[in-house]
């Protein structure tokens, strides 16, 4: 299992393996999810990367208020 240590700077290096099995790039945004009892850290997906996402989906009930004129 790969692991990493965390600098005196609160940085960290991702390991080469994990680096080539998720295709991250020099620059690239990551995500730090805090789950609670443990982080999780994924790549940030580009705007480009979301559109169609949610194709299809209902908002006929989405509002949880009444709009009130």
């Amino acid at each position: 299992m790969p692991s990493a240590t965390l600098s005196a700077k609160f940085q960290i290096s991702v390991p080469k393996e994990i680096r080539e099995a998720l295709r991250l790039k020099p620059g690239q945004k990551l995500v730090f999810l805090n789950t609670g009892s443990s982080i999780k850290l994924v790549p940030q997906p580009a705007v480009a990367d979301l559109f169609g996402v949610a194709k299809g989906a209902d908002t006929s009930d989405y509002r949880d208020r009444e709009v009130q004129a």
